[in-house]
């Protein structure tokens, strides 16, 4: 199945791993509802979990917000945006998506940013006991996902459109060639994607300076993944992981911390029943806050969420400033809409 254009991937390079892949598992698939476009890969990101500092998947474009507020910004820092204002760029992001297809002979519906509400993400632990006394680790959500993708309208357009007609839809919506835009990752690694198609063309009608804009993004979207290297590293978190792996034990789990727990998971397609996956998970939530583990976890998500916005202080706040002023033209995409 064909990518979108959001799935911006640096130039000549496979996927990415993890330096922790080996040692630990996601809980749930990264979940955010990316830009869909029309026979492109509807990616949804959920609760996604990194017990112990996992990075996220750079394959999500849309990277998951720092684990807690953000650095306290100073007198000429502009403000980090309000869920509901992420929330009214994506949908404006996908009203133009749709329009721009519409006006090429295709046809588009806009998705949600978060389809499933409930999703969580925990980076380090999970920490919150009734979400794991309802969810687990999980699963419920990713059944609930699978259907989300199974049931995308554009991923089932696509598929029904005439054998000649699939490439004009992708080139339509991603432009001709992943060439003409480039960015680069903080490790300095090439990021290239189309300035033309219908996804660069609704983004600069919102941010205008499309090149700007997409290497803030890259930065920003690569963040996560240094800032949980640089929290499952240091030294600090060690205490409070031994805490939490004798909190385990004392409650007849005994696992030397949540990377061992995620490892030791039955494998995502054999069945676990409900009662002993919540139990677990309610255990590791409340061992997370009873040992420390999360507040400390916490705590050096925000040092170091600090640290690397200062150190990439330029694209951060390009980042801000660039998503800030699209607001007014976002509210004037929606409010034109008759299904708003």
């Amino acid at each position: 199945m064909p990518e979108a254009q959001d799935a911006d991937r640096p130039a000549g390079a496979k996927r990415r791993s993890s330096p922790h892949h080996g040692r630990r598992r996601r809980v749930l698939t990264a979940v955010t509802l990316l830009t869909a476009v029309v026979g492109a890969t509807t990616a949804v990101a959920c609760g996604v979990l990194r017990p112990a500092g996992g990075p996220d998947d750079p394959d999500d474009p849309a990277g998951p917000a720092p684990l807690t507020a953000p650095a306290t910004p100073g007198d000429s820092d502009p403000r980090d945006l309000t869920p509901a204002e992420e929330d009214l760029l994506h949908s404006a992001e996908q009203l133009l998506l749709r329009d721009c297809m519409r006006a090429k002979g295709f046809v588009y519906q806009p998705v949600a940013r978060q389809p499933v509400p409930e999703a969580r993400e925990f980076p380090y632990v999970i920490d919150d006991v009734e979400w794991a006394r309802r969810h687990g680790y999980g699963r419920d959500i990713e059944r609930r996902l699978e259907e989300v993708r199974t049931n995308d309208p554009n991923q089932r357009y696509f598929e029904g459109l005439p054998a000649d007609r699939k490439a004009p839809a992708i080139a339509a919506a991603n432009g001709p060639r992943a060439e003409g835009l480039t960015a680069r990752t903080p490790e300095g690694m090439p990021v290239t994607r189309s300035p033309e198609g219908c996804t660069s063309q609704g983004q600069r009608t919102l941010y205008l300076d499309l090149a700007a804009w997409f290497q803030a993004r890259v930065t920003m979207d690569s963040l996560p993944s240094l800032r949980g290297e640089k929290v499952t590293a240091d030294q600090e978190l060690v205490g409070p992981t031994h805490a939490w792996a004798a909190c385990m034990r004392s409650a007849g789990h005994d696992y030397a911390d949540p990377a061992a727990l995620r490892a030791a998971q039955p494998p995502r397609d054999r069945t676990w029943p409900r009662e002993q996956e919540s139990a677990l998970a309610v255990a590791e939530a409340q061992c997370a806050q009873d040992s420390g583990f999360a507040a400390t976890a916490r705590r050096l998500d925000r040092k170091y969420d600090a640290e690397l916005r200062q150190q990439y202080r330029s694209d951060a706040l390009a980042w801000q400033r660039l998503r800030l002023a699209a607001l007014p033209r976002a509210r004037s995409v929606v409010a034109a809409d008759p299904g708003h």
